[in-house]
């Protein structure tokens, strides 16, 4: 029985700025099961690493929630509790949810870390705050920590100031921090951006690693598809604050039904493809300050239907894991193939999947 951890229905959130109220998500519902690996992905301003701050309690002071509902369930005492996010206060969500109920690995290690700080006592603190741990005790554990995130001459380290760390190690130390007080669910944001591609591969490993070890929960926030086809298990594309298509890896990498998961897909560098330029989406994201009327991408879409233009359409089911919002997928809608270029990447894709299946390497 997969056990639902966290659960966000309709969520509404807008941001007061100098032009305007901006509806930066407008309606996002989203599972997450423990043990399992979520992704949000979408282009810069789709309302992913917003949704993420909203779970956390930490958005802007201009943002407001204006609805929804989110969710968390985790045991205390093998007790299962449940717990509405929305209703806590910003001290009570420091004290029962923050880094110790769901932790956050952020995009830049250096905003995350106190530079005036020693990174052994970054790595203590949230136990020493969350469970009273005794000092001797969360040195030990701290210690143990880096060791586990791959930090050689751990106790070394444990003296160092963020400066004196390469980016990798900074970020390593942050999922230390993470994960010091045993926290069900982590959300990455953008984790390995900042580093360059061999730092990446190898902290991405590091983190499915972890996660199999403690059975954390996790949502990856990213617009890279390479990360995604390396470690979720289910993806949700986001566009202009809603999620236009969902499912499993397999589901939404070889079967995409969305034309914007088109357009991503068909972006995402390949060495096999015959075109000497990368291609991209047209057009630009819609401007959230104004009321969207029908489908936020039929601007963009080539197979926009009259339709589009006037009502949004709902999310249509393809299989019980796999649903999109397009009106393409009603029964009366016109059939649209997948753009040829797309679909001979995803005949390479998925022959060289099932190669890595026999081969077993990566």
């Amino acid at each position: 029985m997969r056990e639902k951890i966290l659960s966000i229905q309709n969520l509404n959130i807008s941001f007061e700025t100098t032009a305007g109220m901006v509806n930066a998500v407008r309606g996002v519902n989203l599972s997450v099961y423990r043990g399992e690996t979520v992704a949000l992905v979408g282009e810069s301003g789709s309302g992913k690493s917003v949704s993420a701050k909203a779970i956390m309690g930490i958005l802007a002071k201009n943002g407001t929630i204006d609805s929804g509902d989110i969710t968390l369930s985790y045991y205390r005492q093998e007790e299962k509790v449940t717990r509405d996010i929305l209703s806590m206060d910003k001290k009570e969500i420091r004290r029962h949810v923050n880094g110790k109920r769901i932790a956050m690995v952020f995009q830049d290690p250096m905003t995350s870390l106190n530079p005036l700080i020693p990174v052994g006592k970054q790595v203590m603190e949230g136990m020493l705050w969350h469970y009273h741990t005794p000092k001797e005790e969360a040195y030990q554990k701290a210690l143990d920590l880096l060791k586990l995130v791959g930090i050689t001459d751990a106790e070394k380290r444990m003296k160092n100031y963020p400066h004196q760390l390469s980016g990798g190690m900074r970020q390593r130390v942050v999922i230390a921090i993470a994960l010091s007080c045993d926290p069900d669910l982590l959300i990455c944001d953008e984790p390995t951006t900042a580093l360059d591609v061999t730092i990446q591969s190898k902290i991405l490993e590091l983190i499915q690693e972890i996660q199999k070890r403690k059975k954390l929960s996790v949502i990856y926030i990213t617009h890279d598809l390479g990360v995604v086809a390396k470690v979720a298990d289910y993806v949700n594309v986001m566009y202009a604050g809603k999620i236009v298509e969902s499912g499993t890896v397999n589901e939404v990498f070889y079967d995409p039904k969305h034309p914007y998961t088109w357009g991503l897909l068909s972006a995402m560098p390949d060495l096999g493809t015959e075109d000497e330029r990368l291609y991209t989406i047209p057009g630009s994201p819609p401007n959230l300050l104004h009321r969207i009327t029908g489908d936020a991408f039929a601007p963009r879409n080539k197979y926009a239907l009259k339709i589009d233009s006037r009502v949004e359409p709902p999310m249509f089911k393809v299989s019980d894991t796999h649903y999109a919002a397009t009106w393409l997928l009603h029964p009366k809608a016109p059939k649209v193939e997948l753009p040829g270029e797309l679909k001979a990447r995803i005949d390479r894709m998925m022959k060289e999947g099932e190669h890595y299946d026999k081969t077993g390497k990566q």
